[in-house]
């Protein structure tokens, strides 16, 4: 199964490439972080599933916790990471464990290892202690979810898990970690990653209306590191062996051909057990800190690395960085890739985000899909908002390239590049 599971990726990638039409990006108030451009050799470790309280597998840290075995190697190394954790699985019964080394073996309806019987030695709301040394250790502590149900279906591989299936219980979900995190610890959560990456709701919307409405942005990752999965080998001392391998040599690969490939990345792991009941993480973490050390790199939370850079394709040395920071606090002014693409032409829909209040976007967009339940133009609330106010012009197509800038907006501008439209608007 774990052999199916790679190859299922590897057929998505093939599908996604050459079947799938491409992406369409929008620009959107939640946007997916996978990395940020900077010139400096800095990157980002994230670790999802904990915090956990059971002993890494195999066992040669005299049964130490997981999370505390990770968390004594990232200080070793002055390193800090973004623990995405849940809050807590008791609920999710009754379940019962499928086959070891398939999919389902965290949970045949949820995910949360019900054959181990231990849900009290998961989750933030029954390892406070955990919780409070990432804390106190500057690590930053991300949303997975309060109960790690999947926010839609996910037909393969997880056609028979439970799902969510609205966008009001997926954000309920959210906050309710988001509330404990905030009255036990005082800790503002900022970013969010949804359960295996489920982004599509049955019900219209998808995580990107989810994090709008809990206001975080989307954190994903750009580099497999690769330890949640297991190897297909029967000899369990072979089979760690072969995992830890599968962490590290390929990121020593990558350093070796480019000594800056890190730069700005997010890199995933995983603080739990793989599908073989293994914990590689425990071992190949390690090695992947010693090597990303020898070629200079500052490991850093993803907060942190944000603070470098907030986006993809726009760094510290353009002239407009330090103006889009701060006006994408309260408008729309990136893509839900993270790409500001400022050399591209701007849209009527687009020129409608930038001129739209935030509030009244969401709520006109979310009204439409209530009304049909089927997913919305991104900018359709912005639209109906800027005709009524007189702004644009009834009938306006929200793909039409911008003509002209509708008078008294910002003054005179020279073209009409989304560069071009912001420098105008932000004089």
């Amino acid at each position: 199964m774990s052999m199916l599971v790679k190859l299922g990726k590897k057929g998505k990638k093939i599908v996604k490439k050459f079947i799938t039409p491409a992406e369409k990006h929008h620009l959107s108030y939640t946007r997916r972080i996978e990395r940020i451009k900077t010139d400096k050799r800095i990157c980002a470790m994230t670790f999802d599933d904990g915090p956990m309280d059971m002993p890494a597998a195999p066992d040669q840290f005299g049964g130490r916790s997981l999370t505390d075995v990770i968390l004594d190697v990232m200080a070793e190394f002055g390193a800090k990471g973004s623990f995405d954790v849940v809050g807590d699985t008791s609920e999710n019964y009754p379940d019962k464990a499928g086959k070891v080394g398939s999919a389902a073996w965290g949970g045949t309806k949820f995910d949360h290892y019900p054959d181990l019987g231990h849900d009290d030695k998961g989750g933030a709301v029954h390892n406070d202690r955990l919780i409070r040394r990432m804390l106190d250790e500057g690590h930053q502590i991300t949303n997975h979810s309060y109960r790690h149900i999947i926010f839609g279906k996910k037909p393969f591989v997880y056609g028979a898990r439970e799902y969510l299936g609205s966008v009001d219980k997926a954000v309920d979900d959210q906050l309710r970690l988001d509330r404990l995190m905030e009255e036990t610890y005082g800790c503002k959560l900022t970013l969010g990653r949804p359960p295996h990456y489920v982004d599509k709701i049955q019900d219209g919307f998808t995580s990107y209306d989810v994090y709008d409405k809990v206001g975080y942005q989307y954190m994903a990752a750009s580099y497999d590191g690769a330890g949640w999965l297991p190897s297909t080998l029967s000899d369990p001392d072979a089979a760690l062996e072969a995992e830890v391998n599968a962490m590290v040599e390929p990121m020593k690969k990558a350093l070796e051909k480019d000594p800056d490939f890190f730069r700005g990345q997010i890199i995933f792991q995983k603080d739990g057990y793989n599908m073989a009941k293994r914990t590689p993480v425990a071992f190949g973490l390690r090695k992947q800190l010693e090597l990303l050390k020898e070629y200079g790199y500052q490991v850093v939370t993803v907060g942190q690395l944000m603070e470098e850079s907030p986006f993809a394709d726009l760094g510290r040395d353009d002239p407009l960085f330090d103006k889009l920071c701060r006006l994408q606090k309260d408008r729309a002014v990136a893509y839900s890739d993270n790409r500001v693409r400022l050399e591209d032409p701007m849209s009527w829909g687009e020129l409608a985000m930038l001129l739209c209040p935030k509030e009244e976007a969401m709520a006109r967009r979310w009204a439409k899909i209530r009304r049909s339940g089927k997913h919305e133009d991104a900018y359709c609330g912005a639209l109906e908002w800027c005709v009524e106010q007189g702004l644009l012009p009834k009938g306006t197509k929200s793909d039409g390239p911008v003509t002209a800038l509708p008078g008294g907006l910002f003054g005179p501008a020279e073209g009409f590049t989304r560069r071009q439209v912001y420098a105008a608007y932000l004089e």
